[in-house]
């Protein structure tokens, strides 16, 4: 028997797991020691008390740039895309009853890849120009893929399949776009490819910020309905969730949290397929717990881009790299979980 505590106030009263409380505090320590190893010992080392005095609006010129204006907004953002991609992956994966259901697994961030070189190699688009390309492109590919699953009944049972054979299909779209292009447009648009936070500046902290600002607050209250719709339709139906329209809801507030990150930083493997995986493993709840999920997203992301800055240093890597690698080993390891329960 798991203990809940409840929490009240004037017309409200929540229910809270004990267990939850726990991991998401201490995951939440761990961001915290994560972000302040990174702000301080990445490249030139910036002591603590210097830190302080920057934050107190002191400090020497070339130490306030290196903390405000490069190390802050990429550390920000790497917070943000590893929540929003962990959300995401949270989401597919229940309403997939797959822990393959991710994302990056079933093409959806493909897709919003494939928007974005478009842009770049056929447009010439800049950075902001690929960024809303790749939402758009993003969103167009999970209708494909969820109209195409949907055919015939059945969309959560095939939505994985019917993803990886799309997700295959822009992969070689995308090669063969690169090919075709300028030197400088396929530079750029493998660069992005990769997914990286080199280079990355406040722009792209605040336009994430605000994206996810607005959307953050449905997917959240639409959680209920998710763990409900995990039971199966004929049991959500039985307690009042419109089924479809709920699963709609829930798949374009998912996708699109997953385009806004994937447009900020490019395609970011292993994240959105692990973190919620993790996070249910380590609370172990019965249900989705996306707040739980979103701050193990946060840690992987700003943990594999401290391996991606120390790794090489002084080069730095794209910390897509680092989550590729990491993810490809979590996925042999998922996989044989799989085939060992069905054996």
């Amino acid at each position: 028997m798991r203990r809940r505590i409840t929490v009240r106030a004037p017309g409200v009263a929540l229910r809270l797991d004990v267990r939850t409380l726990w991991v998401g505090g201490a995951l939440l320590l761990a961001v915290t020691a994560m972000v302040a190893l990174t702000i301080a010992a990445v490249g030139i080392w910036l002591p603590l008390a210097d830190i302080v005095e920057i934050a107190g609006g002191g400090g020497r010129r070339a130490d306030r740039f290196i903390l405000l204006d490069l190390r802050l907004p990429r550390v920000t953002l790497g917070l943000l895309v590893g929540a929003a991609l962990a959300m995401s992956g949270a989401v597919f994966q229940s309403l997939s009853r797959n822990p393959l259901g991710s994302p990056d697994i079933v093409g959806f961030t493909t897709g919003s890849a494939t928007g974005a070189i478009l842009a770049i190699v056929v447009l010439g688009a800049g950075p902001a120009g690929a960024a809303g390309a790749a939402i758009v492109s993003g969103l167009l590919t999970a209708l494909i893929v969820y109209g195409l699953a949907a055919i015939g009944g059945g969309a959560v049972r095939r939505l994985v399949l019917v993803g990886i054979g799309i997700g295959a299909m822009l992969v070689a779209v995308n090669s063969y776009l690169i090919s075709q292009a300028r030197l400088d447009a396929a530079q750029s648009a493998a660069v992005w490819l990769v997914g990286t936070l080199n280079g990355r500046t406040w722009e792209y902290t605040r336009l994430l910020g605000l994206a996810l600002l607005v959307l953050t607050p449905p997917l959240l209250l639409l959680c209920r309905r998710l763990r409900m719709l995990e039971m199966g339709d004929e049991s959500a139906q039985s307690l009042g969730v419109q089924v479809h329209r709920s699963r709609l809801m829930l798949v374009v507030l998912a996708v699109a949290v997953c385009a806004v990150a994937t447009a900020a930083t490019g395609p970011v493997a292993f994240v959105a397929l692990a973190a919620p995986q993790i996070a249910r493993r380590l609370t172990a709840a019965p249900a989705p717990q996306l707040l739980p999920a979103a701050i193990t997203g946060a840690l992987l992301m700003v943990l594999s881009d401290f391996v991606a800055q120390r790794l090489l240093a002084p080069a730095q890597l794209p910390v897509g790299v680092v989550t590729g690698a990491v993810g490809g080993v979590y996925l042999a390891w998922l996989l044989s979980l799989q085939f060992r329960r069905e054996g």
